[in-house]
């Protein structure tokens, strides 16, 4: 770490410190335990008209039932992806005051994804999972990783999968259509992302020229994005099919929508996505999702709802899905894509709808606030 940063850790701890005292201290002083009163970690959850990614997609939803109780909370909500600064300092004072922290547990690092120094990124999760008084998992996936590099918690706990609000995303009626457009979305913190797609495309076009690719989402692996995109585009020209590949940029949770409604196949190259709610929000729009077949995806999109291309267990390296698997994978979901479409939106409301979600929440929040306090060491 640059002495620079270190210096502005410093300062943040310093300058934080007694704001969470004070908001704990009059937590215990005033807090109504009957009431559910969360608090996420942040002084501001952003809007759904800001651009956010990840865990703090989960914070917008939340909050529409639960809203941000910045004083006197008795809840202390955290996701594992969207930890705020010095989370484990903020969970203790919290337990100590009395307040339950529920942790949602979306992912963890392995040498693979992370490479070197995982353990230490690990660490403030193991402690948030120790103190923790009740765990949800968001997949079954998410569980494996986090029993094998956190370590396994012998508290309560769930498998509560993303959700999605399927009155906010819905399709679109289509004509027949002449274009057909993948739409590779999402935050892209590899260039192997990108990559898997263009060829698939120009694979995909072999067959079917009516096949186009819109790219949105934010470019990650370089910290210049358009150093980022300036590669996928030459790329996308060397395979000579730049012509057929749009790009739209980052967007907010309302751009979502028409983008997603404007699709035809998502196509998710990523490997073991932990459970993606990208990957919801396209089924609820009635797109088929064409996908490596390892992490958490399979349990999303089930036989039903897509094509999935088999990939490894491996926690050692990531395994970018074949593209020759990808573009049959999609011409075999164009062949039927209605019926692709429809089985994907059902699949999206009978099981991830956002309202069965929030109740689930309301109900272990409740029980949580109802229960002893652990013995704090």
């Amino acid at each position: 770490m640059k002495t620079l940063d270190l210096l502005n850790l410093c300062y943040i701890w310093c300058a934080t410190y007694q704001r969470e005292r004070k908001r704990w201290i009059s937590s215990t002083n005033g807090s109504d335990t009957a009431s559910v009163r969360v608090f996420y970690g942040y002084e501001e959850v952003p809007g759904a008209d800001q651009k956010v990614f990840g865990g703090l997609v989960k914070l917008q939803d939340l909050q529409g039932t639960f809203a941000n109780h910045v004083e006197q909370p008795n809840i202390l909500y955290l996701i594992s992806s969207a930890l705020p600064y010095f989370p484990v300092r903020m969970a203790k004072m919290a337990k100590m005051a009395g307040a339950k922290l529920v942790l949602n547990q979306n992912g963890v690092a392995y040498p693979g994804w992370h490479g070197p120094r995982w353990e230490k990124a690990n660490q403030p999760m193991q402690e948030l999972t120790e103190l923790a008084d009740y765990v949800f998992y968001q997949s079954e996936f998410c569980k494996l990783a986090a029993e094998t590099f956190v370590g396994e918690y012998s508290g309560k706990t769930e498998i509560l999968y993303n959700a999605v609000d399927t009155e906010q995303f819905f399709p679109i009626p289509k004509k027949q259509e002449k274009e057909i457009t993948l739409l590779l979305s999402g935050s892209h913190w590899s260039l192997y992302r990108p990559r898997s797609a263009i060829e698939t495309l120009q694979k995909v076009r072999k067959v079917d020229k009516r096949v186009r690719l819109r790219i949105a989402g934010r470019f990650c692996w370089e910290k210049d994005a358009d150093l980022a995109e300036r590669q996928v585009r030459a790329f996308a020209r060397r395979l000579g099919v730049e012509e057929f590949v749009e790009y739209t940029g980052p967007y907010t949770q309302q751009e979502a929508v028409p983008l997603l409604q404007n699709a035809s196949i998502l196509l998710h190259t990523k490997y073991n996505d932990p459970c993606p709610r990208l990957v919801l929000e396209a089924m609820a729009c009635g797109l088929p999702v064409v996908y490596s077949g390892t992490g958490g995806l399979p349990e999303l999109v089930g036989s039903e709802g897509g094509v999935g291309v088999p990939g490894p267990l491996d926690w050692q390296k990531d395994h970018p899905p074949e593209s020759d698997a990808l573009a049959e994978a999609v011409l075999q979901t164009i062949s039927s894509l209605s019926d692709y479409a429809e089985a994907a939106r059902q699949r999206a409301v009978r099981l991830f709808d956002k309202k069965k979600w929030l109740e689930r929440h309301r109900a272990v929040f409740t029980a949580c606030l109802s229960s002893p306090a652990q013995e704090q060491h």
